[in-house]
């Protein structure tokens, strides 16, 4: 498995890349936040520190969440509540705190990955229901091959839906990774983007309000 490391402390970066490599892994590390979004197309799996020297390892998580789906393993020394709440909520697939058994490490690698090998869209960059597509990379959104012009806050809300199609979003879950805080984002925003989005896609089955909880992109996943 491809493996992207963005960890900025060399000797847990060292250690880390040589357990991968040993595990049968191909590990690329990198210190910053910024490499990790211009590289995450590379990688079938990102493990993420959130104490990275240019930008905080959250706001890192939550770009990554507006353009692609690869799985996210947050890996790092923050472990109050609300770090690991915002972790999971912005779209990480598991978080572990550091020091953390190898074991464990690799364990749950594996777990993230089959998960990912079976959701819908998983790693795609271009997600398409029925005649609408919507191009997460280059933020485009075409309906019956007529391209809608969206703003950057309504194509946000929609990638956070098209990046897991056919499951139900929580409204905190979008407000999080749109707004970068649930605590901060206005509810009644949330409300007027997706109703404007709705106008513009002109498909009214598409966006589906799961009443009390959020929104879904697409069909329903079938039952497993």
């Amino acid at each position: 498995m491809r493996v992207l490391l963005v960890e900025d402390d060399d000797g847990v970066a060292d250690a880390l890349v040589e357990v991968l490599g040993a595990h049968g892994h191909t590990p690329t590390r990198v210190r910053r936040g910024a490499d990790a979004l211009t590289r995450h197309r590379e990688a079938d799996l990102v493990l993420l520190d959130l104490g990275l020297p240019d930008e905080d390892g959250l706001e890192v998580l939550r770009k990554l969440r507006r353009v692609a789906t690869v799985p996210v393993l947050v890996l790092t020394a923050r472990g109050d509540e609300r770090s690991v709440v915002r972790g999971l909520r912005l779209g990480a697939d598991d978080y572990l705190v550091k020091p953390v058994r190898l074991a464990e490490l690799l364990a749950r690698m594996d777990a993230v990955a089959r998960r990912a090998g079976r959701a819908p869209g998983a790693g795609a960059s271009v997600v398409r229901v029925d005649d609408v597509e919507v191009d997460l990379v280059a933020r485009r959104v075409r309906v019956a091959g007529r391209e809608v012009v969206l703003t950057p806050k309504e194509f946000d809300v929609l990638a956070v839906l098209a990046g897991r199609p056919g499951t139900a979003v929580s409204r905190q879950q979008l407000m999080d990774q749109v707004w970068g805080d649930a605590y901060l984002a206005v509810s009644r925003s949330l409300d007027v983007h997706v109703a404007q989005l709705r106008g513009k896609l002109d498909r009214p089955r598409l966006l589906t309000t799961i009443r009390g909880f959020g929104y879904r992109f697409g069909e329903p996943e079938p039952d497993a």
